[in-house]
């Protein structure tokens, strides 16, 4: 077994998982050789909005455990594995039950919004879900103007940009994206007087100072359209490096430049190596609580509705014009 494992191909996996019967779904970050391997690849909505389409019994997700837990969620009767049991995420453990419960009677009748990078029994108790690429949407979609908001304080401050409601960060300074939180200004300053041409492209995970840098701003699926739109051939990508390769792939006639500093550790736990045990082996397999199932699945539920929704007024908007 060790002998064979130690040269595992990502063909070898993507021959293994169509002897089982795998659809292979992965994030945005995570590494390039996983990424081409992918049947789905995308950020948090996107894959969960694919996942609820697919017809496939069994799926292998290459990310981190609380995506791995929305899937599921969306999915009970489906069979999902992953590779490592460990491959978590510090800014969803943030946010607890109890500190959401405790808001929750602090400021009674506010509406709780989550982000989907969170733990399932938070979901549980939150009004509605949201990711990066929706939670504006979602935000205003509600009819109040207060908003209780988790765990991602950087997002949480964005959005009260975007949305002039009054937003409260919970838990509040220990909520964030370590690798977006911690980024300086000098580092992405010093890339662009590198490239002087270059247009900058944060997540909105970052700091508001970061932000202040940025040509466009979004999630990695907003950013993978950005490009076709702007006359630049150079942009700056500040995210987790494992966007970088996606980008690349849809646009080999432009430069991407990553922030060396920022890489999700938890995400590069996977590997070709543990990938192809997950499918050899089957041992490693997301279960949920059939009740913390329903609970959460009304949050998530609803925060596809307000997308679908949101998506529908758009496209009203563009025919008319």
């Amino acid at each position: 077994m060790e002998n064979m494992s130690m040269y595992v191909t990502p063909e070898k996996i993507r021959k293994l998982a169509d002897e089982k019967g795998y659809i292979i779904v992965a994030h945005n970050y995570q590494i390039p050789e996983l990424q081409q391997i992918a049947d789905y690849l995308g950020d948090s909505l996107q894959l969960a909005r694919i996942v609820t389409k697919i017809d496939a019994k069994k799926i292998l997700f290459l990310g981190v455990d609380f995506m791995a837990e929305v899937m599921k969620v969306l999915n009970p009767e489906k069979k999902i594995i992953v590779p490592v049991g460990y491959s978590t995420c510090p800014m969803a453990n943030s946010l607890t039950v109890e500190d959401v419960l405790k808001y929750k009677e602090i400021y009674k009748g506010i509406p709780v919004v989550v982000y989907v990078n969170s733990r399932t029994e938070v979901k549980a108790v939150a009004d509605v879900v949201c990711t990066s690429a929706n939670a504006i949407d979602v935000v205003n979609a509600l009819d109040s103007d207060t908003i209780l908001f988790g765990p991602d304080k950087n997002l949480a401050s964005y959005v009260a940009e975007k949305t002039g409601k009054n937003i409260i960060p919970i838990p509040g300074e220990t909520g964030y994206c370590y690798v977006h939180n911690y980024v300086k200004d000098s580092e992405i300053k010093k890339l662009m007087s590198k490239y002087p041409n270059a247009e900058v492209m944060v997540h909105p995970e970052v700091p508001k100072n970061i932000r202040n840098l940025a040509h466009f701003i979004g999630s990695t699926s907003q950013m993978e359209k950005y490009p076709a739109s702007s006359k630049a051939n150079e942009f700056i990508v500040v995210t987790e490096v494992g966007m970088l390769a996606k980008l690349e792939k849809l646009y080999p006639d432009k430069v991407f430049i990553p922030v060396p500093s920022m890489v999700c550790y938890n995400m590069k736990k996977n590997n070709l190596r543990n990938t192809y045990l997950a499918l050899l082996e089957e041992k490693i397999e997301v279960t949920l609580d059939s009740e913390l199932i329903a609970k959460a699945r009304k949050a998530i539920e609803r925060m596809l509705e307000i997308t679908e929704g949101a998506e529908r007024s758009e496209r009203k908007v563009v025919k008319s014009a």
